[in-house]
């Protein structure tokens, strides 16, 4: 692709986003959406590969179809109300619709099954855009109306996606799948604690950015896409090995590592309102996630 018209996509990608972010009209925040989408398919289709344009396809059309409940909800938020307010959402369908799209956008379960699909068809360095500043936008909206978002239904879609994610994610080879599942796995936590404690929902984010972005620029520098390839890291760089292994551990939330803290915060919390079923709950379905990422580790350990 040429650079300027990647520099072009890009920005557009980063103004969707803000823009988004910034709103609060459902208007102009459904605006900021569909040029963050439509910014990031030019880069998705870049390789001229059938299946980047399959993944191309699977995305784009998941996203419209989510940004249209998004329109047709807050629409009808607007007619019964007579405010495009984003945080006046009175109107009993509206909560519950906008969850399920944003839920889409982002991937949780049971709306998940394009993500890995799509991550496998890109390269590494696209997945790691749609696993980070994808992420974003529907976020930020989550983060505005958290208060008025159905609860039972956010803590369904917390507890299936962190079940799903470490079941589905422990018979995969492929690392851009298993980071796709891992990315379910951390949503279902951010998802679990939404309604209970924002900034911790931010600070959960944040510490998943931080841990996910370096372990895709390892994947990167090194061309390393399978369990196979990691298998061989050490023989090429011994400091990226090291660097995979504890943040690998980190991802799967092993204490004294920086991945523990915000499980810890958000079990405090769900133990704190009362929700001691739901924390013991997340707490069992992680293990299986925990399992996944151990078996990475020892993978990555194999040639030392």
């Amino acid at each position: 692709m040429n650079p300027f018209i990647l520099s072009m996509m890009i920005s557009n990608l980063a103004l969707g986003t803000i823009i988004t972010a910034a709103s609060y009209h459902w208007f102009m925040a459904w605006v900021g959406l569909e040029m963050n989408t439509l910014a990031i398919i030019p880069i998705l289709a870049k390789q001229h590969h059938p299946r980047a344009t399959e993944a191309t396809t699977k995305y784009f059309i998941i996203q419209m179809t989510a940004s249209s409940i998004i329109l047709f909800s807050s629409i009808f938020n607007a007619y019964h109300t007579g405010t495009w307010d984003i945080t006046q959402l009175t109107t009993h369908p509206t909560p519950s619709l906008l969850t399920i799209a944003l839920a889409m956008k982002l991937g949780l379960v049971p709306m998940h099954f394009w993500l890995p699909e799509v991550m496998q068809g890109v390269n590494t360095m696209t997945a790691l855009i749609i696993t980070t500043w994808q992420k974003l936008p529907p976020m930020f909206l989550l983060y505005l109306t958290a208060n008025q978002l159905p609860m039972v239904i956010l803590l369904l879609l917390a507890i299936s996606s962190t079940l799903i994610s470490g079941w589905s994610g422990l018979n995969q080879t492929q690392l851009r799948k298993i980071m796709a599942y891992s990315s379910i796995g951390h949503l279902g936590w951010m998802f679990a604690i939404l309604s209970s404690s924002q900034k911790l929902l931010l600070f959960t984010l944040t510490m998943y950015l931080l841990m996910t972005i370096p372990i895709f620029l390892i994947l990167i520098t090194s061309t390393t896409k399978t369990i196979k390839d990691l298998g061989m890291l050490w023989t090429t760089s011994p400091t990226s090995c090291t660097m995979t292994m504890i943040i690998f551990m980190a991802l799967g939330g092993l204490p004294p590592l920086s991945g523990f803290l915000p499980k810890w915060l958000i079990l405090e919390e769900l133990i704190t309102n009362h929700l001691i079923p739901l924390a013991t709950t997340l707490t069992l379905t992680s293990l299986l996630s925990l399992m996944f990422y151990m078996r990475l580790t020892y993978i990555t350990t194999l040639t030392v």
